[in-house]
């Protein structure tokens, strides 16, 4: 199976090194250690990219595709699914084939100039733009929160908003938050985000939650959530059944985009566009209206750099200093 390609220990790493000594060799060859190896191999990509590379394989697979495999039936495959597929899938589905060529000790055909030119000739057929996720704005967030009931799912969802919202996490990241994450203090509280979709080898960063200033508060709303719910450890947000019941179980990625529309759909708004990654886009484009500098909101979203942030701050400034509002 291709899937294998992604946790099979790489050909290159079992080659016997000069200087080592027969033992030295046999231990290198050893079953446990081709166990760790593989195993670290498969831990060298978050779950998320695993589980979408390994889609993109058994499709490549289908169409009798193998590993490896020459750039012209690369290139052949390519030109094949072009129209059919997004060219962001079309750039993952490469990803994936040339993560599995090198994991295994192959030359990537990825790296062919014949695949190369045949991705760029479909961008410029098809286009390159990613379908963006809806910011949800402020005022909007605000008017959503307004018409929330007092129930526990209620109560939990208006947590999950307001600190979804001023912490810009992922949804990974929201969902992936426990108790133990978080420190209480005298302004607020700090996020210890332990790993990210940017920081797969677990260095964390700290995020700071002040008090709001407005009723919207998201440590009001999260105190209130831990409070209502019994929570004192573990993951803080839960499914919560129709009986007001909260699970030992974490939330789920897809429940976070599931909540977003629900909640865009009650305040009156069409949810299509909507989806967990709202929030974060939110932030960043609510901050950038409100004139906050790139580098502090950098500091709260963790793009590593202002030309990652573009993409928010672009849209969120469309109307500062508009050319058009100054001549019309």
């Amino acid at each position: 199976m291709l899937s294998d390609a992604l946790t099979s220990d790489t050909l290159l790493l079992s080659r016997v090194t000069k200087d080592l000594e027969p033992t030295e060799c046999n231990h290198l060859h050893s079953d446990d250690v081709q166990d760790k190896v593989a195993d670290y191999v498969r831990q060298s990509l978050s779950e998320n990219t695993r589980r979408a590379y390994l889609s993109d394989l058994e499709h490549f697979e289908a169409w009798d595709g193998s590993i490896p495999t020459t750039a012209e039936r690369l290139a052949a495959y390519l030109a094949e699914h072009a129209g059919q597929l997004s060219v962001a899938t079309l750039i993952r589905r490469l990803s994936a084939i040339a993560h599995a060529h090198e994991a295994r000790g192959f030359p990537s055909p990825a790296r062919a100039e014949l695949v190369k030119a045949t991705m760029r000739g479909i961008k410029r057929r098809w286009g390159c733009a990613s379908d963006q996720a809806k910011p949800l704005l402020r005022d909007d967030l605000f008017q959503m929160l307004d018409g929330i009931a007092s129930g526990v799912k209620d109560v939990r969802d208006r947590a999950l908003l307001l600190l979804g919202f001023a912490t810009a996490c992922r949804r990974s990241e929201i969902i992936g938050l426990d108790i133990s994450d978080v420190e209480h203090v005298r302004p607020g509280i700090i996020i210890n985000l332990r790993r990210s979709k940017t920081d797969q080898e677990g260095q964390g960063r700290k995020i700071g939650v002040p008090h709001g200033r407005t009723k919207f508060c998201p440590v009001s709303a999260l105190e209130h959530w831990l409070e209502i719910s019994g929570i004192q450890s573990g993951a803080i947000f839960r499914p919560v059944d129709r009986h007001g019941r909260v699970a030992s179980s974490r939330l789920s990625g897809d429940a976070v985009s599931t909540i977003v529309k629900e909640r865009v759909e009650a305040a009156g708004y069409d949810p299509a566009g909507f989806s967990g990654h709202s929030l974060r886009a939110g932030f960043a484009t609510s901050a950038s209206q409100a004139g906050v500098s790139s580098l502090k909101i950098r500091q709260q979203t963790g793009h590593s750099s202002d030309a990652m942030l573009q993409k928010y701050v672009r849209d969120g400034e469309i109307f500062v200093g508009n050319a058009a509002g100054v001549l019309l």
